[in-house]
């Protein structure tokens, strides 16, 4: 018995041994392994925006700029320890879009001017009181401004632009007007704060504007056009999957395409950064493109749309995915041209209004997809209105006849997003291009056919009586 438990023990060694030594050899490979993943992240990180490189080397040259004040000697003493506050002014400020950087700059320059003026006027206040009531004074003073500031946040309008400002002037109030109680140089302190303060905003400000900068404003301009040119993707290509038009393809290759189909899935989450994008857009001046005081405030409003749309386009790719409910094959042959043609021309308006928005040009090419959508939607109305759908179960019609429903109140949404970028067009004075430069020849045909209207002349043969003859026929 104790030679065979002393045998065990040993193998259990044995096998712990090997167990610690295989993990010593395989320990540099997996190192290795796990170098080479972080360094593929951070190149397809740096890949897919090459700004956020000049970003991080643009924080580090401010950092760099700010810090001589510290390191310098002549500046270090007029400014002394104050100094630290432009490097943490740098740290706390400065953003990856020109908008963010001056909203926040402002924001905290703003506050801590209103604030300091304020903070030494409290302290003045309460010195006047006597040393007992000074501190009861103070404690006063602090106690109201931090409950109204901080009440003041609440406001949704307020928070969203000088939320940063308030949380700034709550404690720039309560540095000047309590650390004055044990300090004389009130106004020397509070001045060199300021002062260093508003150096380490402005070298955040400067930088971001003049070294590669980033404008919140156009990146919100391409989100909406590539959000528009999602959705035209999918509807483009919805027909063919839904109707199985493409059957002739292979399943590999069909399986390459369908890529497109999930592209609008971004669309459904991009309502905070539309809002913090336009946000930060109104702090912006003039550049490129976009003049001052331009209405961003529309480009939401198209957003908003646009994300319905998005919705009703979710409920469309949910029936691609729902085999067990799906109609058979000669109801969906009754609506398949209607609803080809409604999803095809409301894909290509709303990659047209994507296209004119890009350009910034009012291209009237999208009303024609409008209009050609509006026409087939008219039609699939009143096939749904026919007497088609008679000795017919129920249930076999319910999977087309949602399916037609969602498309007719795509259309609605198409033209609802057409009318809000006409008035983006009119608002923000886009550039107005001539019919000639529509992309293809049938889109001028079917421009053609809108604008000439059709006359039909019937000509019915009549018989002439014999009376009528004499008639005719008397000179």
């Amino acid at each position: 018995m104790e030679i065979g438990s002393s045998t065990r023990q040993d193998e259990k060694a044995a096998g712990l041994f090997a167990r610690s030594c295989l993990w010593l050899k395989l320990l540099p490979q997996e190192f290795i392994a796990k170098v080479c993943g972080v360094g593929g992240n951070i190149k397809k990180l740096a890949k897919d925006d090459p700004r956020r490189v000049i970003h991080s080397i643009k924080v580090g040259l401010a950092l760099s700029v700010v810090s001589l004040f510290y390191y310098y000697q002549p500046l270090y003493h007029n400014f002394g320890v104050s100094a630290m506050w432009a490097v943490m002014t740098v740290v706390v400020v400065f953003e990856y879009t020109v908008g963010a950087t001056l909203g926040k700059g402002l924001n905290r320059g703003m506050a801590t001017l209103v604030a300091g003026a304020l903070g030494v006027g409290a302290h003045h206040l309460a010195s006047l009181s006597g040393h007992i009531g000074e501190p009861i004074l103070l404690g006063f003073f602090v106690f109201l401004q931090a409950a109204v500031s901080t009440f003041i946040r609440f406001f949704p309008k307020i928070k969203a632009r000088y939320d940063y400002g308030l949380l700034i002037f709550i404690l720039t109030f309560c540095l000047i007007s309590v650390s004055g109680f044990r300090d004389d140089e009130i106004l020397e302190m509070a001045h060199k704060r300021l002062s260093t303060i508003f150096i380490g905003g402005a070298s955040c400000i400067i930088i971001s504007i003049l070294v590669c900068p980033v404008w919140a404003g156009e990146d919100l301009h391409n989100l909406i056009a590539l959000n528009m040119d999602k959705l035209g993707n999918f509807l483009e290509g919805f027909g063919g999957e839904y109707f199985n038009s493409t059957s002739t393809v292979n399943q590999e290759s069909k399986d390459d395409n369908k890529a497109f189909l999930q592209g609008y899935k971004s669309v459904l989450n991009s309502k905070s950064s539309e809002d913090s994008l336009a946000n930060f857009a109104r702090w912006e001046p003039g550049h490129g493109r976009f003049k001052f005081r331009h209405p961003w405030e529309q480009y939401l409003k198209i957003a908003t749309l646009t994300r319905q749309c998005a919705y009703r386009i979710d409920a469309l790719h949910a029936r691609l995915n729902t085999s067990e409910l799906q109609a058979s094959m000669e109801i969906r042959e009754k609506i398949q041209e209607t609803c080809t043609k409604i999803s095809l021309e409301t894909g290509k308006a709303l990659k047209e209004l994507a296209s004119s928005m890009r350009k910034m040009t009012k291209s009237p090419s999208a009303d024609v997809h409008v209009k050609s959508s509006k026409l087939a939607a008219k039609s699939l109305r009143s096939l749904l209105k026919s007497n088609l759908w008679e000795n017919i179960d129920l249930l076999e019609v319910i999977p087309s006849v949602t399916v037609a429903s969602i498309l007719l109140d795509i259309v609605n949404c198409t033209e609802k997003i057409a009318e809000s970028v006409h008035e983006l067009a009119s608002l923000a004075n886009f550039k107005t291009t001539a019919l000639d430069s529509c992309t293809s020849d049938s889109d001028k045909a079917e421009k053609r056919n809108f604008d000439c209207p059709q006359v039909v002349l019937t000509i019915e043969d009549h018989q002439v009586s014999p009376e009528n003859e004499k008639t005719l026929a008397r000179p």
